[in-house]
Formats: structure tokens, sequence, C-alpha cells
């Protein structure tokens, strides 16, 4: 049996039964790190002696005894680095655990490596990272989404059994489709953000990616809850997550928004979604046309919401009390502007000036308060859908992994990539990217998403609509063969 290729949930069970120490369960990820990591690129660094002492005082009685989890870059564990995949937080050292860290532990898991990610979670191909490169296990030449770029890539290529990521525009959901695995997005204030580096602090959201549906319940069970910390946590109770699992679609209704099938999707993906919806109704849900008619403003909406908030959070990176810090600087100005142009990379600075530039005097009006208004309407056609529906079905990504390098130069196509994935945000509802098939490209197969959107804090049914999927398709056991993914 090889332990490394097993799900939270065989895990577990391996792990009750005493069939499998904690210990060994560890091993057999590491010795698998040290295999394939190397062509990956997904960790920047995993400790070995912490997590060893921690697997070997393990409670398996707890729901994740343990099970170790591996954490984005953007998350903070006392004793371990926090960069956010940037030079200007290089050296610095958490003093405290995130609020789902806390959770993780108290559930039994065990925190395990640090993630590469576009840099402050701002990118789609974790391209953006000051550090390494991270590439797709299905094909090595492609970016494996972003920007939790290395929370998909580790799951998918069997490195991780699961892991934590951030999705502020389609940060879990976009990389999980083009690796192949399961990415959730918990309703905004499900999960607490508390330890989490804020990118745009109205839209950033913790969640799990895993090897099938029902981890991400099992996970969400331990994540999910008000948390004094963070006071956009809503203070709601917390669900069982897996109590819906297994039951069949009859009386179930899924929204096709008319918005999210247009000229421009790979036809590759279009046919395996469109092959997706028949699946559900021969499930026994009824499939109904919905319109999301503010969808087109939604990019231009998010870019203009998330960079004025991102330009107020990175304001506190300055190198004054850690992080990188400019060498023989003349005065505190040349100091700020050496220690941040130094310690930023492009992609940042880039959403940096746009944000400040939005809330500048004169343009705040025309930009950011207007860019709040349609916010309201997008939001409110979500409310209008789901006045008439359960979930809503649609591509997760437009398109499959691009190659390395494809976008570079092209900010505004990269930006296009989460086109699918952004409006959830702005409107704060759930959603999961879940496997529904592949297309061929080039002599290689690469993994294409299908997205479920639920209605706000109604995530148990969602979960419920997607294992009905994935339990009855094979898309969720394929696994990359590394070996011929090429380099």
């Amino acid at each position: 049996m090889d332990l490394h290729t097993l799900s939270v949930a065989a895990l577990q069970k391996q792990l009750r039964s005493g069939s499998v120490s904690a210990v060994e369960a560890l091993d057999a990820l590491e010795s698998r790190i040290s295999i394939v990591d190397p062509k990956v690129g997904g960790y920047l660094s995993h400790s070995t002696h912490q997590a060893r002492k921690e697997a070997t005082a393990a409670d398996l009685s707890k729901p994740l005894g343990g099970i170790p989890i591996a954490i984005k870059d953007v998350i903070n564990v006392t004793g371990e680095g926090c960069s956010a995949a940037s030079k200007i937080l290089k050296g610095y050292t958490a003093t405290y655990d995130a609020t789902v860290i806390r959770k993780l532990r108290e559930a039994g898991a065990i925190p395990f490596g640090r993630l590469n990610m576009d840099e402050f979670a701002m990118g789609s191909s974790t391209e953006n990272s000051a550090y390494q490169l991270t590439r797709n296990p299905w094909d090595f030449s492609r970016i494996p989404g972003g920007s939790s770029g290395g929370s998909a890539a580790v799951v998918a290529a069997d490195e991780a059994y699961a892991s934590l990521g951030s999705d502020t525009g389609g940060s879990i959901r976009q990389p999980a489709a083009l690796c192949g695995c399961v990415g959730l997005k918990p309703t905004y204030g499900r999960v607490s953000r508390f330890g989490l580096i804020a990118f745009a602090s109205s839209l950033d959201q913790i969640g799990p990616f895993t090897k099938t549906v029902e981890d991400s319940a099992l996970l969400l069970n331990a994540l999910a809850g008000k948390d004094p910390m963070d006071s956009t946590s809503v203070d709601l109770p917390s669900d069982n997550y897996t109590r819906l699992l297994g039951q069949d679609l009859k009386g179930i209704r899924i929204g096709m928004p008319k918005e999210y099938f247009i000229e421009g999707i790979d036809p590759q993906v279009d046919k395996a979604v469109r092959d997706a919806i028949r699946h559900y109704e021969a499930l026994g849900a009824e499939i109904v046309e919905v319109s999301l008619p503010h969808t087109e403003y939604a990019v231009a909406v998010y870019y203009i919401v998330a960079t004025a908030e991102a330009s107020a959070n990175l304001a506190r990176f300055d190198g004054v009390r850690y992080g990188h810090r400019a060498d023989n600087v003349q005065n505190l100005l040349d100091h700020y502007t050496r220690t941040r142009s130094e310690g930023f990379g492009e992609e940042v600075k880039r959403r940096i000036i746009l944000g400040t530039y939005v809330l500048s005097s004169g343009y705040y009006d025309a930009y950011y308060l207007r860019a709040q208004k349609v916010r309201t309407l997008i939001r409110q056609d979500f409310t209008r859908a789901f006045e008439k529906v359960d979930a809503l079905i649609c591509p997760t990504s437009p398109e499959v992994a691009f190659r390395i390098g494809d976008r570079s130069d092209d900010p505004l196509k990269m930006y296009l990539a989460d086109i699918f994935t952004i409006a959830a945000n702005l409107a704060g509802n759930c959603g999961i990217s879940i496997p529904c098939g592949f297309a061929n490209v080039e002599s290689k197969r690469l993994p294409i998403g299908l997205q479920l959107l639920g209605k706000p804090f109604e995530e148990a049914k969602l979960l419920q609509i997607a294992h009905a999927y994935e339990q009855s398709t094979p898309w969720h056991r394929e696994r990359p063969d590394l070996s011929s993914s090429g380099l």
C-alpha cells in the first residue's frame, strides 16, 4: 500500500485501526516529497523535526488525529517562516498560530510544510513567487494555477494528503481545476481569517485542497466557526458537513447561468462541463437556465476593489520592524521607497499602484465607490438566482493549464483566467471545483474543473451535490504519471 496516495478519510481509517502509525504516514509523505518535489516545486520548506514530534504524540481519537496538512505560505504557524512568497517578508518568523492552524491542531492534525504561491496571493499562475517556480504535475511545462498553485500541485502529486489555501478571486478553485483536485472556497465569514496575511480583506477566504469531496467536508468540520479574533467571521452554528454526503439529488435544482457559457471557452472544457450537466440530469437533478446579468462587470469591479484593499493592507510592510530592509538609506523617505521597491515584485507593485490610484482624491467616487455599487448588483444577481435553484454550475476556468511564461507579458489576459471565479468572491458565496474530465493537448491529458456555487452558508448542500457527481464518475481517481510529465 502506497500511503502517500491515500485520501484523508482513507488514512484516518488506517490510523484508527492501528495498521499504520502517524509517524509512518509522515515518513511516506517525506519520502514522496524527496522524490517528486524537485520536479514539482510545491514546497518552500517543510519542518521534519516539529512534524515528527507532533506525529509521535498524535491523538488518533480526534477527528483529524495524526494527519499532516500542508499550509500555503500566507497563513501563520508559530515558529515557521511566513513570507507570502515575497522578498519583503524574507526572514520573518510567525509568533502565533492563525485560527485555522489552532483549529487543525485541536482536531489532531499536524500542520506540515510551507507551500509556494503567487506573491501576496496576487496572480493566477504561481509565476509571481519571489522564490521558485511551481509546475503542474500533469505537465511540467505548464502552470499549476494560482495563487495557491503550490497547495494544488502537492495534493495532485500525492505530496500532501490535503492542504490549505486562500481564495480572493478564485485562488483555490482555479488551481484545483488545473491540477485535477478538489478545491473548496467556504462562504465569506464561515472560516476565520485571523492569521492570514491579508490581500483584500472583504474578499479573502481560507479553504482546503483535497483528493475527494468527503475530505473537504472533513476539513471544513474542523475549520468552520465564529472566531472572536476575526470580526468578519459570522456567528452561525457550524454544520456537520458530511451529513448529506451520499444522499440522492431528487428535488435538487441546479442553475446554469447563461453568462458563464460564452464564446472563448476552450471547446474541450465546454464539452466536459456540458457532459457533466447531462450527468447531473441523469442523477435526478433538475437543470434550470438562470441569468446573472452583471457578470460582465465582475472582472473590472474585482480589480478595483481588490487592488484598493491591497494598497491599504500592504502599507504596513515597510521594513521597520521585520522583513527586508534596504541598506545605506539616506532618510526615512529613502528607506520606505527603496525597501518597498526592492521587496515587492512587479505584479504586487502594479496592484498597489492601481489601488492607490482608485482611492486617491478625485478618483474615489469615479472608481472605488462606483465599483462597490456594482458589486452590490452582482450580489443581488446571485440572491435572485438562488431563489430558484440550490446551486449553480459552470466551468471553473475557461481553459486548461497554459504554458509557463505564455502570459507573463500580458497582465490583462492573465487576469481573465479568473473570469468564472471572481464573482463568487464579490458576492461572498461558497464554491467548489471538482474534476470533470480531461483535455488532450499536445499528447498530454490536462485536467478540467467543474465549478459549483452554493447559497451563503449552505456548504453542506453544496458538498452533497459535488459528492454525488464525484462518486458516480471516475475523474477524482485519476493521478498524473509524473515519470512522463516531462521537464
